[in-house]
């Protein structure tokens, strides 16, 4: 990387690896905004942390002084400049979240006047001083003193294509259940960003205007990992409890007129078509408005304080998109890139003294006849060919079109009888009950939500069936550090770029955050399965050379049977 230049930012200057801190004058001197400069060594791009644009909203206020305090500019390329308030004055007079000498919601006004009141002043000072070289924003939001949320993440939606979708990608880096596409251009400092050409995301974290530790760590992390999602911080990103789901067609309900609300929901809950949300009722006890869910949906944020005023908000809610998750559409173009070579391994180890081992520990779980088995998310066909080969029917699916593909090839050179599928793991198309056994190998590591696939697979077992999960705690190890493996392991093989990309992958999946096995033998025990067992010591029966097979990452086994 070539090395930065110095930055320089109204009365501020900072040389290249420097943090500097202190109060940047803008709008000719009438505001003094907190701020902290990190100027990398690297040249990079630059971006705009914001928080307090609602006064009253802390969980962002304290993310970003604890975000001053913790990034280091010696692992930036580029530049990172952190506004801990902006809007200072009404911070600092504990009056809310509007200016505190014109009672003007900030986020409403941009791109503000010049001339006009105290916050359309402010809103110009920051598009004319603070946007300009700006290449990404993210502003630091929680819930008002009146309002209650679940975590979720804004993206900028009006704009120009690219920049919605690097605000997009920017979103799926946070670590909260949902994200929402802005559908407005103006007034709010984000979403206007956006329309100069600057990809935007509002976090919101926190409510009734609170904060605790938990919460202002939870957002830093989320910034972190956005920061490293855009090569500006270099480092790696932390594993997150969520993927964010998409959130459309959001309806914020207002009052029609003044009352009490008595809210029926709480945030994050999921609502039904029709169903009633709250209600507004006078002094006395009388039921002024009844709030009916439009549609289906969750619920994102809504009034937490006894009142709510004609025309302010009650409710808030969208419908959940599961169709715009498109992680899996990355992970069946991941394994499409490595199914060719996958295929000349399990090639090999089917002609290896692994094949053996392998049928070895299987056989350990199955009775002793003829059984109707699944193996889900197959690959290119290891384990459907060998125990087809013993005689058993066996059917093999696998997301990825190319890795049925080579194992199709791989049965007919083995001569192996066996079927198979395009098929989602989380989705599988069979009636219930289908199988006598269900096996997987080194799969729910891989999945979106593997709490939906260990549904799935025990709905398709028979009662009394068998489910055999060979796995391991992936999320823990870096797969793209090969520094202890052989040379001539298959990881060595693949490149820097596919590593890289399969860490990338690994980090958007919550899997990758669970204490393994424990998380699945929870699952599973939830799930009502019996005579649960687990065994640690599979890795030192299968792995006995250092060799190009060898898995460095200790395997366990899951053995669970349905009940009767």
């Amino acid at each position: 990387m070539e090395k930065n230049k110095v930055f320089c930012l109204g009365n501020f200057q900072a040389e290249p690896g420097e943090k500097k801190s202190g109060y940047l004058f803008v709008g000719n001197g009438e505001f003094e905004l907190p701020v902290t400069i990190l100027n990398g060594e690297k040249r990079g791009k630059t971006v705009l942390i914001t928080a307090g644009v609602h006064a009253a909203e802390y969980v962002g206020i304290q993310s970003a002084m604890e975000l001053a305090e913790h990034l280091h500019p010696e692992k930036i390329a580029g530049t990172v400049v952190i506004v801990k308030v902006v809007n200072r004055q009404a911070f600092e007079m504990r009056s809310g979240s509007e200016g505190f000498e014109d009672g003007v919601n900030l986020n409403r006004v941009f791109p503000g006047k010049e001339t006009g009141s105290q916050m359309e002043r402010l809103a110009y000072a920051i598009e004319k001083e603070l946007f300009p070289g700006v290449d990404f924003y993210i502003d630091l939001h929680s819930g008002d003193s009146y309002e209650q949320l679940t975590p979720y993440i804004y993206y900028a939606g009006v704009a120009e294509p690219r920049v919605v979708e690097a605000a997009r990608e920017m979103a799926q880096q946070a670590d909260v259940p949902y994200m929402v596409r802005s559908c407005v251009a103006g007034g709010g400092c984000y979403n206007y960003a956006a329309q100069l050409g600057i990809p935007s995301v509002l976090i919101e974290r926190g409510q009734m205007g609170a904060w605790t530790e938990e919460e202002a760590h939870s957002t830093r992390r989320d910034v972190r990992n956005i920061l490293c999602h855009l090569g500006v911080y270099l480092g790696q990103k932390d594993y997150r409890n969520y993927y964010p789901l998409e959130v459309t067609d959001v309806s914020y309900q207002a009052a029609n007129q003044n009352g009490i609300w008595y809210p029926y929901k709480s945030p994050g809950d999921m609502i039904r078509q029709g169903e009633v949300l709250g209600v507004v009722k006078d002094y006395e006890g009388t039921v002024l408005e009844v709030c009916r869910a439009e549609y289906d949906g969750v619920v994102l944020y809504q009034t937490g304080s006894l009142q709510v005023k004609e025309s302010g908000p009650m409710i808030a809610y969208g419908k959940i998109s599961r169709e715009a998750d498109n992680r899996k559409k990355k992970i069946a173009g991941y394994w499409t890139k490595r199914s060719t070579s996958f295929q000349e391994q399990r090639r090999a180890e089917l002609h290896s003294s692994l094949a053996d081992r392998w049928l070895k520990e299987i056989g350990k779980y199955l009775p002793k006849k003829k059984l109707k088995i699944l193996d889900v998310g197959c690959g290119s066909g290891f384990f459907t060919i060998l125990l087809a080969q013993q005689g058993h029917e066996v059917l093999g699916v696998d997301l990825t079109p190319d890795m049925i593909k080579r194992s199709k090839e791989l049965a007919e050179e083995e001569g192996a009888d066996c079927i198979f599928q395009v098929m989602d793991a989380e989705n599988l198309t069979f009636a219930d009950e289908t199988f006598d056994v269900v096996i997987s190998r080194n799969l729910t590591w891989t999945l979106p939500d593997a709490n939906r696939a260990y549904r799935e697979w025990l709905r398709v077992l028979k009662k009394g069936g068998c489910l055999l999960n060979f796995d391991a705690n992936y999320g823990a190890s870096d797969c793209a550090d090969t520094s202890h493996l052989p040379q001539n392991h298959a990881h060595n093989k693949l490149g820097e770029e596919l590593l890289q990309e399969c860490e990338e992958i690994k980090r958007q999946l919550p899997i990758s955050s669970y204490q393994r096995p424990a998380w699945d033998v929870g699952v599973l025990g939830n799930l009502g399965t019996v005579e649960l067992f687990l065994d640690f010591s599979v890795s030192k029966r299968i792995y006995m050379e250092k060799d190009e097979f060898y898995n460095p990452d200790p395997l366990f086994v899951i053995s669970a049977r349905k009940g009767e």
